[in-house]
């Protein structure tokens, strides 16, 4: 069994290194990636990401994310372009080919086609003298000094300057392109991202019994009310419109403080400036808002009508937290 500061230091050492090579990457930004991201705002067509071994994976990433913020991309293994898949690029394709040492087969092969085919060449390379990088229209420079292997050759190092070039390049054409949270919605529509940038209070709320009495109600109807509709709190309203909140710890602090109950009402004991949000209002940002205020329960309108009363237990379920 390994000893535990000896696995740590070796931990700390990785991250140590993959982050230095990370902040050198800064300085390795040049035109060609200001031009890299203008090329492909103006092109009509798609981002072809290829790439062999360790560096296709990457590719597979690089293109969820392009896809997932705007541009149009597709992945094309390096080694089954040059037996068919090469088809797949399409007039105005502009073509990112990553490769650390811009030198393997495959890619030697591969880049005299895409030339061939008259698309742009982007090269993601760690080796700047490479047959590559020497071939391309543009070079986004992903060297590294040395790979957090001890015996520098497992990639580790130079993949994770290839994923950071390409998550600076995606989001450089996602504010480029003004992209906002909406157009992001369109892309994620299921799961908890999905829910977080679609679902509503008014969608929650209804899903929910509507607890609420009138100004008169008795202390016992109050607490039959929110003993029913287990919401921890019920809403005080008047003429139709949400006057106050009464919520379990209303109820606590009363019994505390008053020997009898019997003739107080829900106006005697409500809170009189109740928390509101919208029924248009995303579910995602009432969990901030109760959050900061420390609060449960949300009392939801719609403009001045009372929808219901969402709990933060129905933002847990929904995944929303």
């Amino acid at each position: 069994m390994q000893n535990k500061e000896e696995v740590l230091g070796w931990a700390r050492e990785t991250i140590a290194l993959e982050v230095a090579a990370i902040i050198q990457l800064q300085n390795q930004l040049n035109d060609d990636f200001v031009d890299t991201v203008n090329h492909i705002l103006k092109a009509n067509g798609r981002v072809v990401v290829t790439g062999i071994g360790k560096s296709a994976a990457i590719g597979n990433k690089i293109v969820a994310t392009l896809n997932s913020t705007g541009t149009p991309a597709i992945f094309m293994h390096a080694a089954d372009a040059v037996h068919g898949d090469l088809g797949m690029v399409q007039t105005g394709d502009t073509v990112i080919c990553i490769s650390k040492s811009g030198n393997t087969p495959e890619i030697k092969a591969l880049v005299p086609l895409i030339k061939q085919g008259g698309n742009v060449l982007v090269a993601m390379a760690g080796n700047s003298t490479s047959f590559l990088a020497e071939h391309a229209d543009y070079l986004l420079d992903v060297t590294v000094e040395k790979e957090a292997c001890p015996n520098n050759l497992a990639p580790t190092t130079s993949t994770t300057a290839q994923l950071v070039m390409g998550d600076a390049l995606a989001v450089c054409l996602l504010k480029a392109r003004g992209f906002t949270s909406s157009d992001f919605a369109k892309y994620h529509p299921g799961g908890a991202l999905g829910k977080r940038l679609y679902t509503t209070l008014g969608e929650l709320a209804t899903k929910n019994d509507k607890p609420m009495v009138g100004l008169d109600a008795s202390v016992r109807e109050v607490i039959m009310e929110l003993t029913n509709k287990r919401l921890g709190a019920v809403a005080v309203l008047h003429n139709e419109e949400v006057v106050g909140i009464i919520t379990d710890g209303d109820i606590r602090r009363m019994l505390e403080r008053d020997k009898s109950m019997d003739s107080l009402t829900a106006s005697d004991i409500m809170g009189k400036t109740p928390i509101t949000m919208q029924a248009s209002d995303l579910a995602y940002h009432a969990a901030s808002m109760m959050s900061e205020r420390k609060i449960s329960q949300m009392v939801v309108l719609d403009d001045k009508k009372y929808v219901g009363v969402v709990h933060i237990h129905d933002l847990n379920r929904e995944g929303i937290l």
